[in-house]
C-alpha cells in the first residue's frame, strides 16, 4: 500500500494551572491507502489527541503530519497552510466520525450531510474549493441520497435528528463524513454511544465501504472485538505507541 499519513515525533503539551501536563510524548506512525487501523489504549493514553492532531482539528506542540495527497505523491504539511487553506484541505481530504453524532438539531438528516459540501462550494468561490467532482447543489444532493440509500435511511432522510435513533443518526454523521469523497475518515468511539448490535452494524458497514471505496479508516475505539477487524492495530500507553 502506498503511504498516506506520517507522523514524526509528535509531541502535545496543556499547560494547567497545577503544572505541565504531556499528553502525546514523541509518537511516530504511518498509515497507508486504502487501509483500516485500529488504535486502543486505556482512557487517558492520548488516542482521541493523536486523533484529533492527525485529522488538523489540532496543532501539535512539536514533531510534523504529512500527507501524500497529490498525484505525484508530493507531500503536504497542512499545518503550514494558512488557516483558509488548512480549513479546505480539511473539508477536502479529510472525514470525521464521533462518538456523539454532532448533527444540528434544526436541520434534517439530508440538510445535515450537505453542510460540508456546501462549505466547500462557498470555498472554491474564494478560491480554494477543493471538492471533487461536485460543482452544483443538485450533484450534492444527487450524492447525499445515494449515501442515504446505500446506508440504508433513504427514508429518513428528510427526518430530523431527534426523529432518528442513535444508530440511524450515527448513520448520517457517516454519510456526512463521506459526501466529498475523502481520503480518510477519522472516528473516534464511533460505536461508543450505540448498543452492541447496533454498533456491529455500524462497523461492518465502516468496512464495506473501506473494501468498496478504498478510503483510509483510522479509528479510536475500546471495543477489542471490533478493532481486531481491522488491517492492523496499534496499541497507545501513557502517551506513546507500543513498541516506541
Amino acid at each position: 500500500m502506498n503511504e498516506l499519513i506520517r507522523a514524526e515525533g509528535l509531541t502535545k503539551t496543556f499547560w494547567m494551572p497545577a503544572g505541565e501536563l504531556q499528553v502525546l510524548k514523541g509518537i511516530d506512525a504511518t498509515f497507508s491507502k486504502g487501509e483500516m487501523v485500529s488504535i486502543v489504549g486505556a482512557s487517558g493514553a492520548g488516542k482521541s489527541t493523536f486523533l484529533h492532531i492527525l485529522g488538523t482539528l489540532d496543532k501539535p506542540t512539536a514533531g510534523k503530519v504529512t500527507y501524500a495527497v497529490s498525484p505525484s505523491g508530493e507531500e503536504t504539511d497542512p499545518f503550514s497552510l494558512p488557516d483558509s487553506g488548512l480549513a479546505a484541505f480539511r473539508n477536502r481530504v479529510i472525514g470525521f466520525i464521533f462518538q456523539f453524532h454532532h448533527l444540528l438539531p434544526e436541520f434534517n438528516a439530508l440538510e445535515n450531510v450537505l453542510m460540508p459540501g456546501l462549505i466547500s462550494m462557498r470555498q472554491r468561490t474564494a478560491g480554494e474549493g477543493l471538492s471533487r467532482g461536485l460543482s452544483t447543489r443538485g450533484e450534492l444532493q444527487e450524492k447525499a441520497e445515494r449515501l442515504f440509500d446505500e446506508l440504508g435511511i433513504y427514508q429518513r432522510r428528510h427526518h430530523k435528528p431527534g426523529e432518528l435513533s442513535g444508530g440511524e443518526q450515527q448513520r448520517v454523521a457517516v454519510a456526512r463524513a463521506l459526501l466529498l469523497e475523502p481520503l480518510v475518515v477519522f472516528a473516534d468511539e464511533p460505536t461508543g454511544n450505540l448498543d452492541t448490535a447496533t454498533g456491529e452494524d455500524l462497523f461492518r458497514l465502516l468496512m464495506e465501504i473501506n473494501a468498496k471505496y478504498g478510503i483510509t479508516f483510522i479509528i479510536v475505539t475500546h471495543n477489542e472485538s471490533l478493532s481486531r477487524k481491522c488491517h492492523r492495530t496499534l496499541e497507545m500507553a501513557d502517551g506513546r505507541m507500543a513498541g516506541q
